[in-house]
């Protein structure tokens, strides 16, 4: 058996931290505390429209516009409801702390930013089912409005567990091309 060695030169953090989180940002078919009901195919344009402008809403700490604290990676709807992976801004203050709770189950909550741009009123049970709706901007909370909406897993190194998410981790925190990286990967 032959021993291979790789020599390549990256910062990566000791503990073994991504920034990288997963899970939902509204769940579909449940009543919100505030009596709303997001339907399914809600955010179809928003995320059409995201798609063509290459950006996706805003990623923000408590819903302050003046603290945002990473980006979203991906945003899709599914059967339960808005799919999301984030990315943490680890080496800003909020970002950091923000991590550190996610971590701990002290910040789990996820919650909506948006405009109504159709609705219906249920007036026997006041609720509101949201039908259609701009997407601004997707807050980690400490109480989500939808109790439902929440992170579903915080990663870690430890945690890649694909050869593609290992080649994205080296694209991300080494600076690697992805050529550099899947030619890395291909050595191991």
């Amino acid at each position: 058996m032959t021993n291979k060695t790789l020599d390549f030169s990256c910062d990566l953090k000791a503990d073994g931290d991504t920034g990288s989180f997963e899970g939902y940002g509204s769940v579909f078919s449940i009543t919100d505390r505030g009596g709303d009901i997001v339907a399914p195919g809600a955010f179809a344009d928003t995320l059409a429209a995201a798609k063509t402008a290459g950006r996706l809403p805003a990623l923000l700490w408590q819903h302050r516009q003046a603290e945002p604290i990473g980006v979203y990676t991906s945003m899709e709807e599914d059967a339960v409801g808005l799919k999301v992976t984030g990315k943490l801004a680890l080496k800003t203050a909020r970002g950091a702390e923000a991590y550190e709770l996610m971590k701990m189950g002290a910040i789990t909550g996820l919650s909506i930013g948006y405009k109504v741009r159709d609705d219906s009123w249920d007036r026997v049970t006041g609720v509101r089912t949201i039908k259609k709706a701009d997407l601004f901007e997707l807050s980690l909370v400490t109480i989500p409005m939808n109790d439902a909406s929440r992170v579903s897993a915080v990663k870690t190194i430890e945690d890649l567990d694909s050869l593609s998410e290992i080649e994205r981790h080296l694209r991300d925190a080494c600076g690697m091309s992805k050529s550099e990286a899947t030619a890395m990967v291909s050595r191991v």
